[in-house]
């Protein structure tokens, strides 16, 4: 049987970062009063530090050592965030891979839910995935398709993450400037891996961003922040984290799009390319039934994950 997708397509401005709410590169130290440390219940072995032998800019960064189990959960961040959309961009690095188990690096207190619950960025089956607290709902489906809709969290490494959240309860989602699929729902939007996300008619809400760790299960793991931005619009990589800095404004937009797949249950085949298509570094290259881009721009090339999923490296 054919499952077919439609194609999606949508363009984002990105404005001068001096929309800024709040941002931080920490190169002043860690102000505890300004990022307080955020552990809802119990804390039982988490912590966090400002280290100064890594940093994405200048030479300080934010370190999570995050414990297994929910009490080893640890998070530090702001409650300055907008009243309307919600833009924000971090660069973090993690220690290790995301695994089969669910995790949580990213968690927003969301009174839309109910009291004490949380939208939550982190992973699961070793991809990138949201979750909403209230009633377990993944973004995407954790379906082979929809893990195939996302990536993987690369290790060891500086990546530049960044999420919108809408008042029309829009999610768009974005490594390294590259959209991801998978991550991405709202109106007018087609996601066939957002069932279980939109069976909810709940509009996400968040009153505060966290960053840190949390387990479900048995996982720890030691993830690093820098240049955070919290900001009502778009701000992208080329955004600056020191609200005092004077930096160059990012491109004047990006542009998302997923392509149309069809899924089958042969064996694995080779897409066609589109012309003068090339798929950037983290997108997905290939796959069971996958007819996107099948070529990796310079230097990445294509390298084979699993039968649902390929990716540029």
């Amino acid at each position: 049987m054919f499952r077919k997708t439609a194609l999606l397509a949508s363009a984002v401005a990105i404005l001068p970062f001096s929309s800024a709410l709040v941002s931080n590169d920490f190169e002043s130290g860690w102000d505890q009063t300004a990022w307080p440390i955020y552990a809802p219940d119990c804390n039982q072995g988490g912590k966090v530090t400002l280290d100064s032998t890594t940093a994405h800019s200048g030479k300080n960064s934010i370190r999570v050592d995050g414990a297994g189990g929910y009490c080893g959960h640890v998070f530090f961040g702001t409650d300055k965030v907008p009243s309307g959309d919600l833009y924000v961009r971090t660069y973090l690095k993690a220690s290790k891979a995301l695994t089969a188990s669910h995790v949580t690096f990213m968690t927003m207190p969301d009174p839309a839910q109910g009291t004490k619950k949380h939208l939550r960025i982190g992973g699961q089956n070793s991809i990138l995935m949201y979750n909403r607290e209230s009633d377990d709902a993944t973004l995407p489906d954790l379906s082979p398709q929809g893990v195939a809709a996302s990536v993987a969290l690369p290790t060891g490494s500086w990546e530049c993450f960044e999420y919108y959240i809408g008042t029309d309860g829009s999610i768009e989602t974005w490594l390294n400037d590259a959209a991801i699929a998978g991550l991405t729902v709202g109106p007018g939007v087609s996601n066939p891996n957002a069932g279980g996300w939109t069976r909810s008619s709940i509009i996400p809400k968040p009153s505060a961003v966290y960053f840190g760790w949390e387990s479900y299960g048995g996982d720890s793991n030691t993830f690093w922040y820098d240049d955070i931005v919290v900001s009502s619009t778009r701000v992208g990589c080329s955004g600056g984290g020191n609200t005092n800095s004077t930096t160059t404004a990012p491109p004047s937009s990006t542009t998302l799009v997923t392509s149309t797949t069809t899924t089958t249950n042969t064996a694995p085949a080779t897409s066609t390319t589109s012309s003068g298509c090339n798929a950037a570094q983290w997108s997905q290259c290939g796959g069971l039934g996958f007819t996107g881009c099948t070529t990796c721009a310079a230097p990445y090339t294509c390298k084979y994950s699993n039968d649902y999923y390929s990716q540029c490296l």
